[in-house]
């Protein structure tokens, strides 16, 4: 039996402290995001993950870069995008930054493709809006042959064709791990298992009840397509924050949550973010995994039985949470956490 993987990701935030009303400078937060690496790899963490933006709150434009760094200060975890925003950017130039991490690394390497939850990398890449979907699902369809295939042949709408041409450098992996990203789409969730990729589904609001279904359609899907349950991977990827105490959790990562999706809701038309909604997510049957160490581990097993999942990834960071917090979160998501969840929980 597998041990379930467990992991944190963020977005490398460099925002403004709703506290101090300070910007976070961009430098010292890289130089942070290279420690929170290091330290998730002494406590034992699978997987450390990095989301790419191009946006002035967020320092991370180009994932591979910054996990090549913590690569040469790590020795175990596994290093992933979350997510490349591979619609708006080159295939060929995403496969050769992660085979260069994967060597790197010694193959510890991982992509997770999406399409990526803001639109700032489409004009700024030249392009189209219109053409959202079918440039998310050509550029795929075009990385997957190159992850196949030394030499590519391959045509398509949006992009130049490729005629027998060779990809260089290969990864030290037999097969770069490309996981889908899913954000609570039925035909993506689809998609994923048709291709017989491994799929990372979101729940960042709501009832994780609701997300049930997505599941169930992506099983089903690699089911009639014929893939094996060892390439069809699922991960949940939800947002969370420990500390020694439930209390403490909440005071601690209140203020940070609150402002960023309060910011995200002005932009989008959700209403701001209040403490008695704060409160409900934070539950049991909440989207928050928050509070100290045996409500985490609660909150675990509670998903666990409910989806069955091979891994699971925290955003603690959201927002301008002190670098000292975020340490002490992961210390606890490795050190108390981790070790309880896999005496109990075992993948699919």
């Amino acid at each position: 039996m597998k041990e379930i993987e467990l992991g944190v990701y963020t977005f490398g935030e460099s925002m403004v402290d709703p506290l101090t009303n300070t910007k976070i400078d961009p430098a010292q937060r890289v130089r942070d995001l290279l420690e929170e690496m290091e330290l998730a790899d002494q406590v034992g963490l699978d997987v450390f993950g990095l989301g790419e933006h191009h946006r002035p709150d967020y320092v991370v434009s180009s994932p591979a870069v910054v996990l090549a760094a913590g690569a040469a200060r790590t020795r175990r975890i596994r290093l992933t995008s979350a997510v490349s925003v591979i619609s708006a950017d080159d295939p060929v130039r995403v496969y050769q930054d992660f085979a260069l991490l994967d060597l790197i690394s010694g193959g510890r390497a991982e992509i997770m493709a999406g399409r990526g939850s803001f639109i700032e990398a489409f004009p700024l890449f030249g392009y189209d809006l219109d053409d959202y979907d079918e440039l998310f699902t050509e550029k795929l369809d075009l990385l997957l042959a190159i992850r196949a295939n030394e030499r590519v042949t391959w045509s398509g709408n949006l992009r130049a064709p490729i005629a027998n041409l060779g990809v260089y450098p290969r990864t030290l992996q037999e097969r770069l791990p490309v996981w889908i990203a899913v954000g609570g789409s039925a035909e993506s969730a689809a998609r994923a298992g048709q291709l017989g990729l491994p799929m990372a589904l979101a729940i960042i609001g709501g009832m994780p009840e609701r997300f049930a279904p997505f599941v169930q359609i992506y099983r089903d899907a690699a089911r009639r397509s014929d893939h094996d349950s060892a390439s069809t991977a699922l991960s949940i990827n939800s947002m969370g924050y420990i500390a020694d105490t439930s209390q403490r959790a909440a005071d601690e990562f209140y203020p940070s949550y609150a402002a960023t999706m309060s910011q995200l809701g002005r932009e989008r038309g959700w209403p701001p973010m209040t403490r008695s909604h704060f409160e409900t997510l934070r539950q049991p049957r909440g989207s928050l995994f928050l509070g100290s160490p045996q409500e985490v581990i609660d909150k675990v097993l509670f998903e666990h039985e409910l989806f069955k999942f091979d891994r699971l990834l925290l955003q603690f960071s959201v927002g301008a949470l002190p670098h000292a917090m975020l340490m002490h979160s992961i210390e606890l998501l490795g050190t108390k956490v981790a070790p309880a969840v896999r005496k109990v929980a075992v993948a699919k």
